[in-house]
């Protein structure tokens, strides 16, 4: 039986800033070559809004703006997060996400496509309602024409949420 006193959830509203990494394709084993091995190849902003259910499961609608410098292209993603919270204390956690949506192109070069998202990441405590976040995340926008049909990234992040 339920306590009077427990809450079964909370809503929030999120916001991240994630930089993708890539090879340098410009890299050589030379010694001295000036050349790193991984470069910054994009930059994506993300906003949105959810409800955490007893502080283990949350949903989020979101949107953003990727670009993607090293492709010269960008997008509007629109996607719905499912976060489970491997790990919690108070209002720190671990936490596994999982991202699905749409993609919008504004350029006529290539059409719309598909959103996917997985990442892993950590929010941290805080004595405001605002809680930084740090992530990890692996992202793919299908577009067909492009090459292979997608763009695969891997992405470091921070944000917060807001409760």
């Amino acid at each position: 039986m339920l306590d009077a006193q427990e809450k079964l959830g909370r809503p929030f509203f999120t916001g991240e800033l994630n930089f993708s990494l890539a090879i340098n394709e410009f890299y050589t084993v030379e010694p001295n070559d000036g050349e790193p091995l991984i470069v910054p190849s994009g930059l994506f902003l993300r906003l949105g809004f959810g409800y955490e259910f007893f502080k283990k499961v949350a949903v989020s609608v979101n949107a953003g703006f990727d670009d993607h410098w090293n492709y010269d292209t960008n997008a509007f993603p629109a996607y719905v997060g499912l976060r489970y919270n491997i790990f919690e204390r108070d209002d720190e956690a671990f936490f596994a996400d999982f991202r699905y949506g749409k993609m919008w192109r504004p350029s006529s070069n290539y059409p719309d496509g598909n959103y996917y998202g997985f990442g892993l990441g950590f929010q941290g405590e805080s004595d405001s309602r605002w809680h930084p976040v740090f992530r990890l995340e692996f992202h793919r926008k299908g577009i067909l024409g492009f090459e292979n049909d997608r763009i695969d990234s891997i992405s470091l992040g921070i944000g917060f949420v807001f409760f």
